[in-house]
């Protein structure tokens, strides 16, 4: 489908698209449980942004070890998006982060928000001065803001008090609820952080009937959550989307995508009606599920 075949995408609900950001890890490097496509090619990746643009989506989320994202995204017309990548480690020297940072800006164009990868680097011992240093970087005009990339386990609500990030990404979905549940979302708005939601299609987990071997004991999890969309005459993608966008605390939904179908799918489902459900009835308990980096 040429993108002249998708211009009744050029008027979306108004706010809702406005609301998604694109992940492009996919763009750099093979990456998700549930990819089976690999790296996706940079023509596609063109297509994609052209569409992106046209349906109303206003953000882009990439990261300095995304293999070779950011010079992928490089090579297109980012205007119409805001720009979010994310420092290197540490490991080589508060120095060489700044150094990289500034290569980042050199190949995207300009960087709208800036985010500490790993929580980590912040709390070891060149933490206070790679904060500052980033901070400087904002007070140079090199980089719009800056914040923090986090997990549940690292204590977002903490970190926020301690460094007053401009915005924060988090793990957040219909299948792990429990920064909705424990208060944070509402707590971390109180100290005027925004709030972008990454994974929240679980890689994918959400998607298969069958999880991979290592997952096997979540099958029988997601079925019933699968089972809860279907009875209530959504899908599941459907669900994933419309749970994450009706929390107000949410300024960004960031979704990752292996190719063109994928995206037509997620603005098709952004632009339908959003289901209305008992969400809790689909969130899931367990951690180790909950916790790709446990899988």
């Amino acid at each position: 489908m040429s993108l002249h075949q998708t211009s009744h995408l050029s008027a979306p609900t108004p706010g809702l698209l406005g609301r998604l950001g694109i992940g492009t890890v996919q763009f750099g490097q093979a990456y998700g449980v549930s990819n089976r496509l690999g790296q996706v090619p940079r023509a596609d990746v063109k297509l994609m942004l052209e569409l992106a643009a046209q349906a109303g989506i206003t953000l882009l989320d990439t990261a300095a070890n995304y293999g070779e994202a950011e010079a992928v995204l490089g090579g297109n017309d980012l205007k119409p998006f805001r720009i979010v990548t994310k420092t290197c480690g540490v490991e080589r020297g508060v120095h060489a982060v700044i150094a990289r940072v500034r290569e980042s800006v050199r190949t995207l164009g300009a960087v709208d928000l800036l985010l500490v990868h790993s929580v980590k680097d912040l709390l070891g011992s060149s933490g206070t001065t790679l904060w500052r240093a980033l901070q400087a970087l904002k007070a140079e005009g090199v980089v719009g803001g800056v914040g923090i990339s986090a997990y549940v386990a690292d204590d977002p609500v903490a970190l926020a008090e301690r460094f007053r990030p401009d915005a924060m990404q988090l793990p957040f979905s219909l299948l792990d609820q429990r920064l909705l549940r424990s208060g944070a979302l509402a707590r971390l708005k109180d100290l005027g952080v925004e709030i972008h939601a990454r994974s929240l299609f679980l890689q994918g987990l959400l998607f298969m009937a069958q999880p991979p071997e290592k997952l096997k004991s979540a099958g029988p999890m997601v079925e019933r959550v699968r089972g809860e969309i279907a009875a209530a005459g959504a899908t599941p993608l459907a669900a994933a989307l419309g749970f994450v966008l009706s929390r107000p605390e949410i300024d960004v939904a960031v979704v990752g995508m292996t190719g063109l179908s994928q995206l037509r799918e997620i603005v098709s489902a952004v632009l339908s009606p959003l289901p209305e459900m008992d969400w809790q009835t689909c969130m899931l308990k367990d951690e180790r599920i909950l916790t790709p980096s446990l899988w």
